[in-house]
């Protein structure tokens, strides 16, 4: 039985336009490791497909306005493209404007907006299905896939009542709104850190809370002596060895070593951190290690244990997030790339 053949490349604009797309990589999530590896490809002359249910780079789009990054911006360079900065630290807004820049320089083929529900099929023929936000189902085919979806997009959920009312979030972006507001942050990283001093120096009044006995060490060096500072002057309230039992309309009740303590509340922040999306990698059939849960793949080329679909970025540490950042994430597209020199060069002198 004769076999449809995958052509080795395909135009810009096709994989957009067709419904049933060939491609060489198809690469799910837009973020600097997935947009690392689609440059790598294409510098192999494959070509490459980028889809993400956000926009490029959806998580730095959902960190705090005014983020500054903990690391220096030649760190978070991908393509070997400059990435310049004004400061020391790169911010949000410049992080954002560079990987337009660097997608727009290699011509990268970035479907944002579109949600991908099913990887099927087998090594050399995968069968991939996705939605956009009306509904509107593609359809697309390719060689090889990359997972690269990060973690940001799924919070550690507190499983307490009144976590799903609308006063809840777990993402924090800009304090105006909340002036004048009692407002509860849940959380000892950075994260919990910077908002709750975001928010009392835009006239909330906050409060923290913390399972620990402090804030975490690994805090932003010019972040910790502030928000400590605030704690000691009593100017944010905080609550540590303690944890939410419970969230209503106005008010949230802590469990503290002293006893219970209601408080009125208006809103609640539980920036209590992320994690991959496991069911996702499991729908693929990538076996996940009960120990901290990482995706079984090769340590050298990041293929997993279903032939042909590689993990890359934050996933590979499975849920010891802390591992992996833009920092070492960006190298896994070599890492994949070199691996996709070997096999799909070897399929083509076959063929």
């Amino acid at each position: 039985m004769a076999t449809e053949q995958i052509p080795a490349t395909l135009p810009r604009t096709q994989a957009r336009s067709r419904p049933d797309a060939w491609t060489d990589v198809l690469i799910v999530g837009a973020g600097p490791t997935g947009m690392a590896c689609a440059i790598e490809s294409q510098k192999l002359g494959l070509k490459a497909l980028i889809l993400d249910k956000g926009c490029l780079v959806n998580s730095i789009y959902n960190y705090p306005a005014n983020m500054v990054f903990f690391t220096t911006p030649e760190l978070l360079e991908v393509g070997d493209i400059p990435f310049s900065t004004a400061h020391q630290k790169p911010t949000r807004q410049e992080a954002l404007e560079y990987y337009r820049k660097v997608a727009e320089h290699y011509r990268l083929q970035v479907c944002q907006y579109q949600w991908v529900k099913t990887i099927t099929g087998k090594d050399g023929d995968f069968h991939i299905t996705a939605t956009d936000r009306s509904g509107k189902i593609y359809d697309y085919r390719s060689r090889k896939i990359v997972v690269a979806t990060g973690y940001y997009d799924m919070p550690n959920m507190l499983g307490i009542p009144g976590e799903a009312l609308p006063k809840v979030f777990h993402y924090y972006r800009e304090p105006h709104s909340f002036y004048d507001h009692d407002v509860l942050v849940i959380g000892g990283k950075n994260s919990a850190a910077e908002a709750a001093l975001d928010l009392w120096r835009h006239g909330a009044r906050v409060t923290l809370v913390h399972r620990r006995e402090g804030m975490h060490n690994h805090l932003k060096y010019w972040v910790k002596p502030d928000i400590e500072n605030r704690i000691s002057n009593g100017e944010i309230p905080a609550y540590f060895k303690s944890t939410v039992k419970e969230i209503g309309v106005d008010f949230v009740l802590i469990n503290t070593p002293q006893g219970p303590v209601r408080l009125d509340n208006d809103f609640v922040f539980a920036l209590t951190g992320y994690h991959p999306d496991f069911d996702f990698l499991s729908s693929i059939g990538i076996e996940v290690v009960e120990e901290y849960c990482r995706p079984v793949c090769d340590p050298e080329t990041l293929e997993s244990n279903v032939p042909g679909v590689y993990v890359g970025g934050v996933i590979v540490a499975g849920s010891r997030t802390n591992e992996i950042f833009i920092e070492n994430g960006r190298f896994h597209g070599k890492q994949i790339a070199a691996d996709l020199q070997q096999k799909l060069g070897r399929e083509r002198k076959i063929n």
